[in-house]
């Protein structure tokens, strides 16, 4: 069970287990925001400015207004101050459209902007995926933002997990591999490392960046029956890192194998040394 924790929300911290939020809220009602979360290790919280960027992205995608990174900032210490010491964390922002009438117009009361603290523990370093049969719209609207929208992902999830894994992978509507509900996912062919290309509909995951400038992987447009040819699978996020996969459906792959593993020691060494690449 979770330990109580104090949020920000709108400039007031509040114990996240109490009401703070309008029930007519357009991120609630409709699920008009964006998101961020980002991993916080001893307080400090990693990639900010690449997160906040982002963020600025989602919420431009939406056509809600930019938001302030200043302050978003001062939210983030704020949290993380309040809920010191926490060995490892996962901090959220959300941003979402503010209080407005029932339906899909927004209204005139300006975004809601909440920052919270959850606990983390650590993953290990292999896991289990398996794909299901439904399939990312490369060509959404909000295709690629990180958006509050995410019942599809809690169904895909569900399947994963009564399958014994922690993760789902999806390909698009064309048929070829994208992503997973909450992550990024990298192969190795023929000693490539290769990863899907945003256009396939992916989410631009900061830690996949991260791994393609430091480790040399390069963008492909893949078909889904690559994760049964891979030498080399694994996934990439916020809390996971980079985490090997060593079963896909019925497939067993040994792990981590070389690639992966240099990835695994590559990233670790350059994240502890830049806590804002």
């Amino acid at each position: 069970m979770q330990h109580p924790t104090t949020s920000w929300v709108n400039g007031t911290l509040v114990d996240s287990a109490d009401p703070a939020l309008s029930v007519l809220d357009h991120g609630l009602t409709t699920g008009d925001g964006v998101f961020e979360t980002m991993k916080a290790v001893d307080g400090r919280a990693f990639a900010v400015t690449r997160h906040l960027e982002r963020l600025t992205r989602s919420a431009r995608g939406l056509g809600l207004p930019d938001p302030d990174h200043d302050l978003v900032r001062e939210a983030c210490e704020a949290v993380l101050a309040a809920n010191h010491p926490m060995p490892l964390g996962r901090l959220r922002i959300t941003y979402t459209g503010g209080t407005a009438p029932l339906g899909s117009e927004r209204g005139d009361d300006g975004p809601t902007l909440v920052a919270s603290l959850g606990t983390a523990t650590r993953r290990p370093d292999t896991t289990a995926v398996t794909v299901v049969p439904w399939r990312r719209n490369e060509h959404s609207a909000v295709a690629g933002l990180k958006t509050t929208s995410y019942a599809e992902n809690v169904v895909a999830l569900a399947a994963a997990h009564r399958a014994g894994a922690s993760e789902a992978l999806l390909a698009n509507t064309a048929g070829r591999l994208c992503e997973g509900t909450g992550s990024n996912v990298f192969v190795v062919l023929g000693g490539r490392l290769l990863t899907p290309p945003l256009a396939s509909g992916c989410l631009a995951g900061i830690t996949r960046q991260l791994v393609v400038d430091w480790c040399g992987a390069e963008e492909a447009d893949l078909p889904l029956d690559a994760l049964q040819e891979a030498e080399e699978i694994f996934l990439t996020s916020s809390l996971r890192d980079v985490q090997a996969v060593t079963r896909v459906d019925d497939r067993e792959l040994p792990g981590p194998g070389p690639v992966t593993t240099k990835a695994m020691a590559v990233f670790t060494q350059r994240s502890g040394d830049d806590l804002d690449p």
